[in-house]
């Protein structure tokens, strides 16, 4: 294996839907800017209340992607 170098960037991805929404969401959005996505890990999960009941998820992610050479 080679050596490569990583960059983490902060993300925050919302839908009115699920979790798994706003997950993907977020990193559909980020692949857009940015190639070589690695991985990607939930540092925080919110959401909004409206009535009693769940009206948004929000989730805070950390996306990992390699430098190119």
């Amino acid at each position: 294996m080679s050596d490569h170098t990583y960059q983490k960037i902060e993300i925050v991805g919302s839908s009115p839907t699920s979790i798994e929404d706003a997950i993907q969401g977020a990193v559909t959005r980020a692949a857009k800017m940015h190639s070589n996505m690695n991985w990607f890990e939930v540092v925080e999960t919110r959401g909004h209340i409206s009535n009693g009941k769940v009206a948004h998820y929000q989730v805070v992610l950390k996306v990992g992607f390699r430098l190119e050479d």
